[in-house]
């Protein structure tokens, strides 16, 4: 199958193959590199993205650090991965899930289908975006994490895999937001869908607060969210950790 397009410059027409590993690699670049130019000509959707994990980190440092209990360890230790988790979280999920609502309800989404282009690299597109605002968050929250006292004690290559395991998750939770975003009817009530769960599913975590510290019941779940999880790996990466990061007992070696 092939199409014919016309170029820019001479207005010459030019027959390309469809079914080529480079015209699908164009499509998600150019779907990629449409949502990313979105982003950054909203001033006001870069500076709360930069903002939220600023005030989540100097609110929980702050205000309840002081009263956190892990294990003898500093809490911005302990705050920092959660943050970052939380961040990636909150970016792809409420983002993409508007995104694709809004999209769809615009009608751009069948443009997008009557052109002669992957219908797959629209989605492609938008989530591989949201590793873009995530790199851009994650500097922020780690600069901020540093300035109240986080350090990496694990060295540069364990750091590294961190935040690439953080963007990893980002991208998974963005693919479901999108599935979320394609089965709502319009934005509004994407962005209540998203609040109903993304709340409880940061919170019930070991992100703020070492899941032991939880009733029983609760604990089940919370010791095995894939929040938790990610939060733990995080921990484990960055500060080379050899206890249960749910755990609030001391660290080995550690006085509490």
């Amino acid at each position: 199958m092939t199409s014919t397009t016309l170029t820019r410059e001479s207005g010459t027409s030019y027959t390309q193959s469809r079914n080529t590993l480079g015209w699908w690699l164009s499509d998600v670049w150019q779907m990629t590199l449409r949502n990313v130019r979105h982003v950054l000509r909203s001033p006001d959707l870069v500076m709360f993205s930069l903002v939220q994990p600023v005030m989540f980190i100097l609110l929980f440092t702050y205000v309840f650090g002081g009263a956190m209990d892990v294990g003898g360890e500093r809490y911005a230790q302990f705050l920092l991965p959660g943050v970052l988790v939380q961040m990636a979280l909150y970016g792809s999920a409420a983002g993409t899930t508007i995104g694709v609502a809004a999209e769809m309800r615009e009608g751009l989404m069948d443009r997008f289908r009557s052109m002669p282009m992957s219908r797959t690299a629209v989605l492609i597109g938008r989530t591989l975006s949201e590793i873009f605002r995530n790199v851009g968050v994650a500097c922020v929250t780690v600069g901020v994490g540093v300035m109240v006292g986080f350090r990496f004690h694990n060295g540069l290559l364990p750091a590294l895999a961190g935040l690439l395991l953080l963007l990893l998750f980002g991208y998974a939770v963005s693919w479901f937001a999108a599935y979320l975003g394609l089965s709502v009817r319009n934005a509004e009530a994407a962005q209540a869908v998203g609040g109903v769960w993304i709340f409880p599913f940061t919170l019930i975590s070991s992100a703020f607060v070492p899941t032991d510290t939880m009733p029983g019941w609760l604990q089940a779940y919370a010791a095995h969210s894939p929040m938790t999880a990610a939060v733990n790996a995080l921990r484990a990466l960055f500060t080379g950790a050899r206890r249960r990061a749910t755990s609030s007992r001391p660290w080995p070696g550690r006085s509490a």
